[in-house]
């Protein structure tokens, strides 16, 4: 199988575990926390446990196909490079392309959430940082309550609500930057760039953080569920689709969708793995089935503890936890430094990720060289890293990223779908390949992981498709102007510069 891929003189100094975690980090943040309630409250009411079940299903089939490719490829570059591997170099641009949504605008986005729980736990404590420097541009604020882009723009507007900023009185804030956002994109930054060992070891402590107290809400939780609150399981469809009944346990799984990405992430930690054959698809696959297990008791017990319509909020767990009396007031804090390690291994996975794409792409020449630079001292790709940094960082400060939201679930879902359908193809054009993971059930599963994706995207506004195809098209212009003419596999013997 040829690939342009090179020996890449990282660090191999990841196990199983650490693999694994890096998956929980990535899976269990915002979605946990903010989406499980309002995605009960607004799409699919106590359904909402199937919602996740039907999205946790797509992912365990696409987790799946990820793991045979993981232990076939075990280089960087997650679905990117599985579909260079099968289905050519086009459409593992246009994945490519695809996945800078998934990780460059999730983190931007999941760090304006941690600013949000941050400066409410700070003010918990009576240090209050002046609204101007929590919140982004006036301009694009002032107009979050308008636009019906989901999920994030109820994120964006929760997250700031959360920080004590109204949203409808923003129009009376100077906000200038949202610096607590900032300042967790650039710590995140310098520590992806001083190692991947390090990394790993800050996001297995944050990961213990929030599982324990997930945990801890989950077991008092169950002593204090009310089965009223669980009638109508299936509330009766508005008349409007989307809106509860099954439509909106469809529409429910598409937008909880977002909770779930990440667990590809792992794939593109795979040249710092040490045994990536067999310890890839124990990440992959264990950080999925443990994060869909805590996801579904969450929404069992939340829901149990509270009617859906009271979730429509910044922080449903906090909620639950106020619903359970006051005797139980003090695990309130509590969730919300969960919520802020949480999201702390979100953006440290999704910044991991996105240079490590960047390389992938560089070494088949469709990117600039520069982005496969390795540190000398850090073996860590620390030029991707920067500029990943950096934009992340830029984008965070001044920018709510709403409009983004439903893009970066259709554009994973439909990278999920390929990977899928590659798992097929690969099977058919190369029988005699070692798979030292296979696919079980063959075409079933991937036909199942390609279908549902596809559902879940059709379950979609159109203005998400409107903006999928014009985002595409701006990567397919880049890939004739610059990627074609650059491109290794074309080009064997270009010259590096």
């Amino acid at each position: 199988m040829e690939h342009a891929h090179e020996e890449s003189g990282m660090h191999r100094a990841l196990s199983a575990t650490n693999l694994t975690t890096l998956g929980i980090g990535a899976i269990i943040g915002a979605g946990i926390f903010v989406l499980t309630g309002q995605a009960a409250a607004q799409y699919a009411g106590p359904a909402i446990v199937i919602s996740f079940i039907i999205s946790g299903l797509a992912c365990l089939f696409a987790g799946l196909c990820y793991a045979e490719f993981a232990s076939m490829i075990p280089i960087s570059g997650s679905a990117y490079t599985y579909a260079y591997s099968t289905l050519g170099e086009f459409m593992a641009w246009i994945i490519g392309w695809d996945l800078i949504l998934e990780y460059l605008f999730a983190a931007s986005t999941v760090s304006v959430g941690w600013s949000g729980y941050m400066v409410s736990f700070l003010k918990d404590f009576g240090l209050s940082i002046p609204p101007q420097y929590t919140a982004a541009w006036n301009s694009v604020l002032v107009d979050i309550p308008k636009i019906g882009w989901k999920p994030l723009t109820e994120q964006l507007s929760a997250s700031l609500s959360a920080s004590g900023i109204a949203v409808d009185s923003l129009p009376h804030v100077t906000a200038i930057l949202n610096l607590p956002a900032m300042f967790i994109i650039a710590a995140i930054t310098i520590l992806l760039v001083i190692g991947i060992k390090e990394s790993a070891g800050f996001n297995n402590v944050m990961v213990i953080i929030k599982v324990f107290v997930i945990l801890l809400f989950i077991g008092i939780g169950f002593f204090f569920i009310n089965k009223a609150n669980w009638h109508p399981f299936i509330p009766p469809n508005t008349g409007e689709w989307g809106h509860f009944g099954w439509s909106g346990i469809l529409r429910g799984s598409a937008v909880i969708f977002f909770a779930y990405i990440g667990f590809d992430a792992v794939s593109t930690a795979a040249q710092e793995a040490k045994n990536p054959q067999r310890d890839m698809p124990i990440g992959i696959l264990g950080s999925l089935g443990i994060s869909t297990v805590l996801y579904i008791l969450v929404a069992i017990v939340l829901t149990g503890i509270v009617s859906y319509t009271f979730l429509n909020v910044a922080d449903p767990i906090a909620v639950g936890v106020d619903a359970m009396g006051k005797g139980l007031f003090w695990l309130r804090p509590i969730i919300k430094i969960a919520a802020i390690a949480g999201l702390s291994s979100v953006v440290l996975v999704m910044m991991l990720g996105q240079p490590r794409i960047f390389y992938a792409m560089s070494k088949d020449g469709l990117l600039p060289e520069r982005f496969a630079r390795i540190h000398p001292r850090f073996k860590t790709p620390y030029y991707s890293t920067i500029l990943t940094g950096s934009v992340a960082f830029v984008l965070a400060g001044i920018l709510p990223i709403n409009i983004l939201g439903e893009l970066v679930s259709i554009g994973t879902l439909l990278a999920f779908a390929i990977v899928c359908i590659g798992i097929i193809f690969l099977r058919v054009k190369r029988p005699e390949l070692e798979r030292p993971f296979r696919t079980p059930f063959v075409p079933l599963v991937p036909i199942l992981g390609a279908g549902i994706c596809l559902i879940q995207m059709y379950s979609l506004p159109l203005d998400t498709w409107l903006r999928l195809i014009i985002w595409m098209a701006i990567g397919i212009l880049i890939y004739f102007t610059y990627g074609l003419r650059h491109s290794k596999l074309k080009h064997p013997d270009h010259p590096k510069k």
